[in-house]
């Protein structure tokens, strides 16, 4: 039972947690998976989390001088495509919830070179430390199904954009394709946490990150979501019969 000052409860995978424990969870899963984190991900999707990555960059529409923002932006990987996109006169913002997460994601672009235009921010979703109307692009990847409070986050990364900005946000979803669902599912639940104990010496994080796919919102919940935190003109692209989906939305 949540203590009485808590009542509010929520999924952590497929656990019903107290509310205000959430984020704790999720910051000693990612604590554990971080050293490792980039190897799974090319492991755990063959590779398909690089294309799938590089269709959101080429999505972004930004131009040189332009500002980003890279909620729970991890290991870097869409804050080093935007850096790429905004130049030497912009600015990209990585910002992660969990400092060994941003810790890595810093040295990585560090390592490729990146050391003007990009700041580090460790910064929960739903509580952005950024002025309004502050960015022209805002990103998340794979990052909003660990938010506790999806709805903050949406509305809080909405806050930020300028009027114009855009909002994109990467995610895990459910397969539309036919006869996808039940292999997906098998691989999920009984090849990733094998890999997870193989590879990163810890097989419960990684079937924590499988549940909390299937507890994410679907893609057209997702996109309700989106238009109730004040976007418009909201819309998704099913990526790999619908394994992944990407929203967009704007702020006018």
């Amino acid at each position: 039972m949540p203590p009485q000052d808590d009542p509010k409860t929520t999924h952590f995978g497929f656990q019903d947690i107290p509310w205000s424990d959430k984020a704790r969870r999720v910051r000693g899963v990612f604590d554990s998976v971080a050293p490792k984190y980039d190897l799974m991900n090319d492991l755990m999707s063959g590779g398909l989390h690089r294309l799938w990555k590089q269709f959101t960059l080429s999505q972004t529409h930004l131009r040189p001088g332009q500002r980003a923002l890279d909620v729970a932006g991890g290991t870097g990987d869409l804050a080093r495509g935007m850096a790429g996109q905004v130049g030497s006169q912009g600015l990209v913002v990585l910002s992660d919830i969990n400092g060994a997460m941003l810790e890595r994601g810093r040295d990585r672009l560090i390592d490729a070179g990146l050391t003007q235009g990009i700041q580090y921010v460790q910064a929960n979703a739903e509580r952005l430390p950024f002025a309004d109307a502050s960015f022209d692009c805002v990103t998340i990847g794979f990052g909003l199904r660990n938010v506790t409070d999806k709805p903050a986050a949406l509305a809080a990364m909405r806050r930020v954009l300028r009027p114009g900005g855009q909002l994109l946000v990467l995610e895990f979803s459910q397969p539309v394709a036919p006869g996808l669902k039940p292999l997906y599912d098998t691989y999920s639940f009984r090849v990733l946490p094998v890999l997870g104990r193989l590879i990163a010496n810890d097989a419960d994080s990684y079937r924590y990150l499988a549940e909390s796919i299937r507890m994410h919102p679907d893609q057209e919940t997702l996109l309700g979501m989106m238009r109730d935190a004040g976007l418009e003109n909201c819309r998704y692209h099913n990526l790999s019969g619908g394994i992944v989906a990407l929203h967009r939305g704007y702020r006018t």
